[in-house]
């Protein structure tokens, strides 16, 4: 996939920018701060409290039945701290064993002072099709589960929510035997009052935004776990009439091998949020976000291997270019040793990180000029089909974990958050307890 800042027809939307910072690198391994773990959050959703973003998803640590519906919070966007599960399984019920939980969204209800949460409540052959609900009196608490129903007597999967100017809230619910509805709910947010709108077509996925008195509808057509090319419609008033469908990523690329789950407003602009979904391993299912420019009533979004979000202003801007720091060119210590690799760089990279040997692969000469905390890709393999873990120290520094999901063929990106200092840094990467790292292809390091 092509870096957007490689791509000419790029909007404004993304300029470029002087100085290395955090960045979003879609479909990499995301490392929660204070778990060392990929972040569990499929599916999910973001609400902002303050100046603190709260992202709410589906656990998928062991598989698709229900674990818990999960809290990360960020201040940043970019680095994610485990606060805790909103809802997590029980014996029995809707939430009990081999039960399905997706698609939870979390609302505040200004007049009741609780936080709403609605999510997708079935049986694992997916027979059941219902809404359910549950409250909370904080954001990242402990919720109260209500109780799951099929709104208005329709059968309901994928959904969102849409909270609009009045803080009427909306439903949007993918009804398989009817269409994809709009549905209002009560004063309180617990319930499905009537109807609002109802799409024939067959659309999945559901989330809605409104710029500037346009109401934009995203969603994606049905094609199980598999990618496609997601759609959006427009209107002027909820209730309709609402436009043709069209696309909004480049034709064919199965948007940019994504499914919508959210669009969230930052600032004055919009981010796009997608799940990247591995049906055979669905723990190691990672997020696509980008940029989504939204002018008049078109919805346009080109691909960025790393891109730069400022939480506060909405300002988004393309990564920097980055040095390239091949494993097999850094000192190996301990039973790290060059391995074969054909998909990587230079076909080699360096594996044997950790076991017995405590295998260590030290990149010297690393070269920046970044004044603020930055991102750095560590390209990696991983053939196992668990998350495999690093520790990684800059300059002698503390160690920082980091996780690695499954990943063989090409490498794929682990994202290390880091402070660098302007000029020479030294990053090593190694293990502790005698446990395999992944395979490191290679560094690419922000130049500024």
């Amino acid at each position: 996939m092509r870096c957007f800042r490689h791509i000419a027809a790029a909007s404004a939307l993304l300029a470029s920018n002087a100085n290395a910072t955090l960045q979003i690198v879609p479909g990499a391994t995301w490392t929660a701060t204070n778990t060392g773990k990929h972040i569990q959050a499929h599916g999910g959703g973001i609400i902002q409290v303050g100046s603190t973003y709260y992202w709410v998803g589906e656990d998928k640590t062991d598989g698709s039945a229900f674990q818990n519906v999960n809290c990360y919070s960020s201040t940043n966007l970019v680095e994610w701290k485990y606060e805790g599960a909103l809802l997590s399984r029980t014996s029995s019920g809707d939430l009990g064993t081999n039960r399905v939980v997706e698609r939870p969204k979390v609302i505040y209800n200004k007049s009741t002072k609780k936080y709403v949460l609605w999510m997708h409540i079935d049986s694992s052959d997916y027979k059941e099709a219902k809404a359910g609900v549950a409250t909370g009196d904080t954001v990242c608490g402990k919720y109260t589960y209500i109780g799951a129903s099929q709104p208005l007597g329709f059968q309901s999967r994928d959904m969102g929510l849409f909270v609009d100017d009045d803080n009427k809230a909306y439903l949007l619910t993918e009804d398989r035997a009817n269409g994809l509805r709009i549905d209002l709910l009560s004063d309180d947010y617990l319930s499905v009052k009537q109807a609002t709108y109802i799409w024939k077509d067959s659309i999945e996925a559901p989330a809605v935004i409104k710029k500037n008195g346009v109401y934009f509808m995203f969603g994606s057509t049905l094609s199980g776990w598999d990618p496609n090319d997601n759609k959006y419609s427009t209107a002027t008033n909820i209730t309709g009439p609402w436009s043709a469908w069209k696309t909004f990523a480049d034709s064919g690329s199965k948007t940019y091998s994504s499914q919508t789950n959210y669009i969230l407003p930052v600032g004055k602009s919009f981010m796009y949020m997608g799940d990247r979904w591995v049906s055979s391993n669905l723990m190691r299912s990672t997020y696509v976000w980008l940029p989504l420019t939204i002018s008049g009533t078109t919805a346009s979004m080109k691909n960025a291997v790393n891109w730069i979000v400022d939480a506060s202003s909405g300002s988004m801007t393309a990564g920097p270019d980055e040095n390239t720091y091949e494993g097999e060119s850094a000192t190996l210590a301990g039973g790290a040793k060059k391995v074969s690799c054909s998909g990587c760089s230079g076909s080699n990279a360096v594996g044997y990180i950790g076991g017995s040997d405590n295998g260590a692969v030290t990149f010297s000469n690393v070269q920046s000029s970044a004044t603020t905390r930055t991102s750095i890709r560590v390209k990696y393999l991983n053939g196992d089909s668990s998350q495999r873990f690093a520790e990684a120290s800059v300059n002698g520094g503390a160690t920082q974990r980091i996780a690695f999901v499954p990943a063989s063929g090409d490498p794929n990106s682990s994202v290390l958050n880091v402070d660098l200092k302007s000029g020479t840094n030294t990053i090593k990467i190694s293990t502790t307890g005698g446990a395999w790292g992944p395979d490191v292809d290679r560094l690419m390091v922000p130049q500024s």
